[in-house]
């Protein structure tokens, strides 16, 4: 018996996400899923009102941040699985109901589509798009474009701690009880920023590296060999950016390797 996304509510958790929302939400209600589920992180833009003229159920998280939202969202929606997605990524029409094809046919739990980032024309809004085109981390599972069954996640959940990197510490967790996570080669979504400026840049690289940092005090000396990512994504990043001869990326993988360790002192500390 084949599925369809009418068996699929998609949470979509938002912080002043005005210039995004809109055609994540219309992708969404054009994939035929029973139900969307915007969490409102207290926006103070048009989040809440853009959300509800597209149809969709609009809950808040109380500024509780970003894994307790997803977990609000899923706590309230009624269907056998759930689709985690970010309110910066655009689905294809028929991309909900492929990626849950994949899911069951290849018996994962938990199935992410395959991201391709799309840059505005600034410098850093670029780098971060040239940065996850090429980088390793387009192959590692997370939560941006994510189909997983509802009762599962529920079981598995969040660790409310991390307000950054919660992607990582569920994907060990997961991996650790025996779960089979994946990223799709088949459906592939499109991966936007909110802004192409160094602030918005900046405010992910210190993110990024805050979740490293509290995985490291998490784990011990089990997660210690996380503190190398940033700096081996940077080495390789400079690299590949002088072997095609664009050395213009140089400054962004700098920026990057340094203040993801700046993010990674404050994690260890926090």
């Amino acid at each position: 018996m084949g599925h369809s996304p009418a068996e699929v509510t998609a949470v979509v958790p938002a912080r002043n996400a005005e210039a995004l929302l809109p055609r994540c939400l219309e992708a969404l209600r054009q994939s035929g899923v029973a139900e969307i589920i915007v969490v409102d992180g207290l926006s103070t833009d048009r989040t809440v009102e853009i959300a509800l003229a597209a149809g969709a159920r609009v809950l808040s998280d109380e500024g509780r941040g970003l894994p307790w939202a997803r977990t609000l969202g899923v706590r309230n929606s009624s269907t056998c699985w759930v689709l985690l997605v970010d309110a910066d990524v655009v689905f294809r029409p028929a991309g909900v109901a492929d990626l849950l094809t994949e899911l069951v046919e290849s018996g994962y739990d938990a199935l992410q589509a395959g991201l391709e980032s799309v840059g505005g024309p600034g410098y850093w809004g670029q780098a971060l798009a040239h940065h996850h085109r090429t980088g390793r981390s387009r192959n590692w599972f997370g939560l941006v474009a994510t189909l997983v069954e509802r009762d599962l996640m529920l079981g598995v959940g969040f660790d409310d701690s991390f307000k950054s990197g919660e992607d990582i510490e569920l994907r060990w967790r997961m991996r650790e009880s025996g779960l089979r996570t994946a990223v799709s080669s088949r459906v592939v979504v499109e991966h936007r920023f909110a802004a192409d400026d160094f602030g918005f840049a900046l405010d992910q690289f210190l993110m990024d590296g805050t979740g490293l940092g509290r995985m490291v005090r998490k784990h011990g000396w089990r997660g210690a060999r996380l503190a190398l990512l940033p700096a081996a994504a940077a080495v390789r990043g400079s690299a590949m950016s002088l072997a095609a001869g664009q050395p213009r990326w140089l400054r962004y993988y700098l920026a990057f390797g340094w203040y993801n360790y700046v993010g990674l002192v404050r994690g260890l500390a926090s």
